[in-house]
């Protein structure tokens, strides 16, 4: 019996309040836990299409997300299979979303589509705060979030081992800064703090910020969709 290839991958974007529970999740998780070597945990971010290839290459994939399910906010759903498409993208919170469905779609069209695919989704209550956190009813569930995700790969024979000590903020799959304790402990108080744009996000060196040109060829339209650097 072969290996499966395992991707954990959490999704959102943590500026825009609970619409970063996905990543909260896959961080937390990847704080406490440690898996073999055929398990990849990934912060996927906001980078819809960049994330063609962890999918194309996932046997089994788990994916974190805040869902608008039209339910009470905070509540947990797990979502399998052909249904996981329907559900990210039937109501759509951000772009984000509508990237991640054509994902799977793209995925499925080169034939190269997870055998198990789970979505662990949690209502948001808010995201209209640029710059802040997780609600607490949100926030709850994380850890049940990731025991759900743990119990559903250990009955796939994928199992995860807690580590002795969680690791620390700079051993982490964000830049230290946008780390859960350190976003909250050094953000600004809320009446100071501008919700156009976080300045500590914005003047930290270890974010890059980098556009995609578009060009028009006659009729056409070209996007640079290559992320690597090309001499």
């Amino acid at each position: 019996m072969t290996t499966p290839s395992v991707t954990l991958l959490g999704i959102g974007n943590v500026l825009w309040a609970d619409e970063g529970f996905g990543v909260r999740a896959i961080e937390e998780l990847n704080r406490r836990y440690q898996f073999g070597g055929n398990v990849s945990l990934i912060d996927g971010g906001t980078q819809g299409i960049y994330l063609l290839e962890h999918v194309q290459t996932a046997e089994i994939l788990v994916v974190f997300d805040a869902v608008d399910y039209g339910l009470a906010p905070g509540t947990l759903k797990l979502v399998e299979g052909d249904d996981v498409p329907s559900f990210m993208g039937a109501k759509k919170m951000s772009l984000h979303q509508t990237g991640f469905q054509e994902v799977l779609a793209m995925a499925e069209l080169t034939g190269s589509y997870p055998r198990a695919l789970l979505l662990v989704g949690v209502q948001p209550e808010h995201l209209e705060d640029y710059g802040g956190s997780l609600r607490p009813v949100v926030r709850a569930q994380i850890e049940p979030a990731i025991t759900a995700a743990l119990n559903w790969l250990a009955q796939r024979g994928v199992n995860a081992e807690q580590r002795a000590e969680p690791l620390p903020d700079n051993d982490s799959l964000n830049p230290e800064a946008l780390n859960l304790s350190a976003y909250e402990t050094g953000r600004p108080d809320e009446r100071l703090a501008y919700r156009g744009g976080d300045e500590r996000v914005l003047r930290d060196e270890n974010m890059q910020f980098d556009p995609k040109p578009v060009q028009f060829e006659g009729d056409k339209l070209s996007v640079n969709v290559d992320h690597r650097v090309k001499d």
